[in-house]
């Protein structure tokens, strides 16, 4: 028969108990401490490194990406304030400032051809068309930076992603999986048929022709009946190179 364990041994059971407690709080007290030191160490030989590279990160593209991953590991947004720090050391934030204005400048005009929908390739071929006379080289990923920026405007831009292609989104149209899955079938010629789209999705003709119809609506479909065939094609200007570049001098 097993004995209960008296008073005692209870209230010493507890003291063990809190004095883990305590040891493990202090431990983990410690490391936290010891964290926000290196992190503090590594945050001044970032402030460093920029200070050195400041060039090579306004006028390199491949070396700028790389400095935004550093940032990154260790909690810092040089675009979080164009009056902060970071700004002023680097002028990053007037950079990303002046491409997403570029951005929806580009956005702008494209949309009549479009719809509002561009694929993120074409969007930086204009703005480099643009920019050409600059120092500063553009790449996708500042495209991407800034117009993750143009966010907080409640502009509607987005990046989104269909088949191995992103597209930038400039106006607040939905595309549901239907919508997604045709101009995914679009990226290989520029357009579809009614015909294709019903034998390589196996879908009805009044599903296709609903989702093509709301497409068309939308502005993101151009209809070609000239066709040799006789069969009517719908173009997608923002997966096809046939209207790239279009405005680009405006």
């Amino acid at each position: 028969m097993r004995r209960r364990p008296g008073i005692g041994g209870l209230q010493k059971a507890a003291a063990a108990r809190d004095q883990y407690r305590l040891l493990g709080e202090n431990v983990a007290k410690l490391r936290t401490d010891m964290m926000k030191e290196q992190l503090a160490t590594f945050k001044s030989q970032l402030e460093e490194f920029a200070r050195k590279h400041k060039n090579d990160i306004r006028k390199n593209p491949a070396f700028r990406a790389q400095f935004h991953e550093m940032c990154a590991k260790v909690g810092v947004d040089p675009l979080a304030s164009n009056k902060g720090f970071w700004a002023e050391l680097l002028g990053i934030g007037d950079f990303y400032y002046e491409l997403g204005v570029q951005i929806i400048e580009v956005c702008m005009l494209t949309r009549s051809l479009n719809g509002g929908l561009i694929s993120l390739q074409e969007l930086c071929n204009h703005l480099r068309q643009r920019r050409k006379k600059d120092r500063e080289a553009v790449t996708e990923d500042d495209c991407l930076r800034a117009i993750s920026k143009l966010k907080v405007l409640g502009s509607g831009f987005e990046v989104i992603t269909i088949g191995k292609k992103k597209l930038v989104r400039s106006v607040p149209t939905e595309l549901n999986k239907d919508h997604n899955q045709i101009l995914e079938l679009a990226q290989g010629q520029g357009f579809v048929t009614v015909e294709e789209v019903q034998r390589r999705l196996s879908w009805t003709s009044g599903r296709v022709i609903d989702a093509l119809e709301t497409l068309l609506e939308e502005g993101l479909a151009m209809i070609d009946n000239g066709s040799k065939d006789g069969k009517c094609q719908y173009w997608f200007p923002c997966v096809s190179s046939v209207y790239s570049f279009v405005g680009s001098d405006s």
